[in-house]
């Protein structure tokens, strides 16, 4: 049965005012409204699409805070069979390479994995690195970028469009794929799902559970640290031109001022 595991991460709503912890100038996520971050909904899609067509189960995985359960939920409520919660005070402010390899520790927890799908970048920290490194650790083929894919067999086909053209991509299972925004359009959970999700499996591991040192996660053991941060400076207040025939030499003479033009 193809096991596909699709990475799920909750995120500041970006209408949200987003700010900065003053201890640790993280992200203070308490103070904003959560959601499911919106490229995961297009990944669970995807992988929801391929078991529709291929048979097989979708296991959410995700790492984060106890509230993240929320986000979660709305996977399942997607369609998503199940889910995988890492949860760890000790996980807050862990930096990327920590955070794939402590994805890598949980998928390792599981059975037979055939495909992870993941979005290309979360819109909270858009490092966009996790999927590339998440195959690295786990030593498997990587389609990144993706705008489409189909399975076939044994053997997973993506394509993934750059400023250059589109590239088509090409391989064996298992393998790591990450997904763009035009990959698909996610589908809305119905009443009967959003019932039904509150009865599927949801496992919480803690990071013992998955194996994990508390000493390769976290703040204290992240490769950068911010040292100091600063709101963002309010927009100058703009320049009204009127008008007196002249309006179009004037713009020119504005913009010129301003070397735009």
């Amino acid at each position: 049965m193809l096991n596909v595991v699709v990475l799920v991460k909750q995120v500041p709503d970006t209408y949200s005012e987003r700010r900065l912890t003053e201890t640790d100038h993280a992200l203070d996520r308490e103070s904003v409204d959560a959601v499911l971050d919106e490229i995961n909904e297009r990944a669970v899609e995807a992988a929801l699409q391929i078991v529709e067509s291929h048979g097989g189960e979708v296991t959410a995985v995700c790492m984060g805070p106890d509230r993240a359960t929320d986000a979660i939920r709305k996977a399942l409520s997607m369609g998503a069979h199940k889910a995988v919660h890492l949860s760890d005070e000790a996980l807050r402010g862990t930096d990327a390479p920590a955070t794939a390899r402590a994805l890598a520790k949980v998928i390792g927890t599981l059975e037979a994995v055939d495909l992870i799908i993941a979005g290309n970048e979360a819109t909270d920290g858009r490092s966009g690195a996790v999927p590339a490194m998440l195959a690295e650790l786990l030593g498997w083929p990587q389609l990144t970028h993706a705008r489409s894919v189909e399975l076939d067999g044994s053997t997973v086909r993506a394509a993934r469009e750059t400023d250059a053209g589109v590239l088509q991509l090409e391989a064996e299972l298992p393998a790591v794929l990450s997904v763009t925004e035009k990959i698909n359009e996610p589908r809305y959970p119905s009443f009967k799902g959003i019932m039904a999700a509150k009865k599927k499996p949801l496992s919480v591991l803690a990071l013992a559970d998955a194996g994990i040192d508390a000493a390769e996660v976290g703040t204290a053991h992240a490769g950068s640290r911010v040292l100091a941060a600063a709101p963002r400076p309010p927009k100058p207040a703009g320049q009204k031109l009127d008008d007196a025939g002249d309006g179009g030499t004037r713009i020119a003479e504005y913009l010129a001022a301003q070397k735009l033009v």
